[in-house]
């Protein structure tokens, strides 16, 4: 470990417990993976304010997770925190991990659109041992008047197109789950492998109404596109999960999905809405990324970090 004068270490305190968990803007923080045997928090304080924190999910065979099935987890950096006081913070928890026999951990950060601060946690946990072992690609759209500026030009150039071909779209919270099935049985079809939990989503679902929104396309009364989106924390929307019928004969259901997209992150006045990553079987989807290209302004990396301990 680092050597810290003794003013500045006494002015720290860490902690790492396994405890009732507060209030987060990350909403999914609340949630206990499944599998999990212990679920831990880790804070560093500083004269009573949080400078840094990360939650951690340990499983039968000892491996520390910084959050499974979860689009994100990793160190979460408050402001006016220093590289110095990040660094104590990793090795701290490194050593207290050991402690509780932990073997290895994982964190997977999130992009720097989330965290100010994850270019710099990059680069110290890769000073402290860490290797990046998977590097994910997300494309966004940010900034709140752009949004609104490009969504409502995006809005007007589709309206006569989707009108014309008899299109229909309808975007809100979702008052039930019969779309999962159409997503889930649209994905089998096309040879598409779902990682996704219904049952946890149902549970976020029902805890967290206001945050998920389904955008569905109609056709002729019939259901042909549905994309799931999600305010992870209260100023972004994900694009969380979507499926086109492989049957409908529309050229335009991705586009729309998109055009309400950003039309849904502009109403609800966040600063970006994050298109996620775009893999096929761990490779570049370069189809998929020339597609979101034309929906988003910017596209940052998520980084899967591990170390055995």
């Amino acid at each position: 470990m680092k050597d810290f004068s003794k003013n500045t270490k006494s002015d720290f305190k860490f902690s790492l417990e396994e405890s009732d968990l507060p209030d987060h803007d990350y909403f999914l923080m609340n949630f206990h993976p499944e599998n999990a045997v212990q679920y831990l928090r880790a804070t560093l304080v500083k004269k009573g304010q949080l400078k840094a924190e990360i939650f951690l999910s340990v499983n039968d065979a000892h491996e520390a997770i910084s959050i499974p099935n979860a689009p994100f987890g990793g160190f979460w950096i408050h402001e006016s925190t220093s590289s110095e006081s990040i660094s104590f913070f990793i090795e701290t928890l490194i050593i207290s991990l050991k402690q509780r026999n932990v073997t290895s951990i994982t964190a997977i950060q999130a992009p720097l659109m989330y965290c100010h601060h994850s270019d710099l946690v990059g680069y110290l946990l890769h000073s402290a041992g860490f290797e990046a072992k998977r590097i994910l690609n997300h494309q966004f759209f940010e900034g709140k008047k752009k949004l609104k500026k490009f969504s409502l030009e995006l809005v007007l150039k589709y309206q006569k197109k989707t009108k014309s071909l008899g299109l229909q779209v309808m975007v809100g919270n979702i008052q039930n789950f019969g779309f999962l099935k159409e997503i889930r049985s649209w994905n089998q079809y096309r040879g598409y492998v779902s990682n996704i939990s219904e049952s946890r989503l149902v549970q976020q679902v029902s805890s967290f109404p206001e945050r998920y929104f389904v955008i569905t396309i109609w056709e002729e009364g019939k259901a042909i596109a549905h994309a799931l989106a999600v305010k992870l924390t209260s100023d972004s929307l994900y694009y969380y999960l979507s499926a086109i019928d492989p049957k409908s004969q529309s050229k335009i259901a991705g586009e729309l999905i998109m055009v309400h997209l950003l039309k849904l992150a502009a109403e609800q006045k966040v600063s970006f809405l994050d298109l996620g990553s775009s893999d096929l079987e761990g490779q570049p989807n370069h189809s998929l990324m020339f597609f979101k290209s034309k929906f988003s302004n910017a596209s940052e990396n998520k980084i899967f970090w591990h170390k055995t301990i």
